[in-house]
């Protein structure tokens, strides 16, 4: 595998690891090298870590700087917040590598984070490599794709994207994450201290305003918990009545006085009518109504092939609309 494009995974959770799962059995990848803090994992072979099945002959490191792995790249898959990642991503690119990064504020970070973004950035230019945060969303549904649809609008007047997932079949992570089994009360705390809930719609509202010219006026974000009617039960959770069972989030930006665009993102144990529907009124009305994006595949999969499209990049911090179209690609 001479020719393959050698690849360090930072982050083993569940994720990360099915991410190095999916290099391992990728043609034109290597997997050369896992970096995790969890002390049960350091030590151990990549491999069993990821849950392989089989060993890769190279362990677990604690620090990027142990891997000893000669690589090209690395897919970062670690936390969404710019406080808990940033000096991570300096740390790859002082080591002299790509960086494809499923980190929410990563996506789109100049509208929350421009200081950062900026770092971020000037480290990249200097050293000479590129850094992309991307992902099912944000990174495609709520903005690349919308934005990619608008070509064939002669007129845009306004967007919508609504997101639904019946959570029950997600990993238990996630299903932590929006709040399942809590009461409303401790739900409603949580969320005040802004580290629970779905993480990338001001990075979306970014990215497409950037991108169509529109100045963001106005930008209004609510969450509420969905609350279990009857006994909801998963792998990982059992939700009594009156328990929470999942969130609704719905982001609206504004363009002057217009609200241009409207995000709304369901999550809940037994969803009904899962699905995305991007809705876009102009000339001429656009509805796409797209079925079956599990978000874990989905996410997985856009951050292995975005690899080529990141090698092929020019220096610097790139978002999913400044990329060609990423695309399933293998090696014949």
């Amino acid at each position: 595998m001479s020719n393959a494009i050698r690849v360090i995974q930072y982050g083993l959770g569940p994720i990360g690891s099915a991410v190095a799962r999916h290099v391992v059995e990728r043609a034109g990848l290597e997997l050369v090298g896992g970096v995790d803090i969890d002390p049960a994992k350091v030590g151990q072979d990549v491999g069993e870590a990821i849950g392989l099945g089989r060993p890769l002959g190279f362990v677990v490191a604690d620090k990027l700087a142990q891997t000893q792995a000669n690589a090209d790249v690395v897919l970062h898959t670690t936390s969404s917040y710019f406080d808990q990642f940033k000096d991570q991503i300096i740390e790859i690119l002082e080591a002299n590598l790509d960086i494809v990064s499923t980190a929410e504020e990563l996506s789109f970070p100049w509208l929350a984070h421009p200081q950062e973004a900026a770092e971020i950035d000037v480290v990249a230019r200097r050293v000479g490599k590129t850094v992309l945060g991307t992902g099912v969303n944000p990174g495609f549904i709520m903005d690349s794709l919308p934005l990619s649809l608008t070509a064939i609008c002669q007129r845009v007047d306004r967007i919508s994207v609504t997101r639904v997932i019946n959570a029950s079949t997600r990993r238990g992570p996630f299903q932590a994450k929006i709040g399942s089994g809590m009461t409303v009360d401790d739900f409603n705390t949580r969320m005040a201290a802004g580290r629970m809930g779905h993480v990338g719609l001001p990075e979306s509202v970014g990215m497409v305003f950037h991108t169509l010219g529109k100045k963001l006026t106005r930008y209004d974000s609510d969450v509420e918990p969905v609350v279990a009617e009857q006994l909801v039960k998963t792998e990982h959770f059992e939700v009594p009545p009156g328990r929470v069972k999942g969130l609704k989030q719905v982001a609206r930006a504004y363009n002057d006085e217009d609200e241009f665009m409207t995000l709304t993102f369901i999550a809940a144990l037994d969803a009904e009518n899962e699905g995305d529907t991007i809705e876009i009124t102009g000339k001429p009305d656009l509805e796409v109504k797209l079925q079956g994006t599990n978000g874990d595949l989905a996410t997985v999969a856009i951050a292995v092939n975005a690899i080529r499209r990141v090698k092929q990049a020019a220096p610097g911090l790139v978002t999913m609309r400044d990329l060609p179209i990423v695309t399933v690609w293998s090696v014949s």
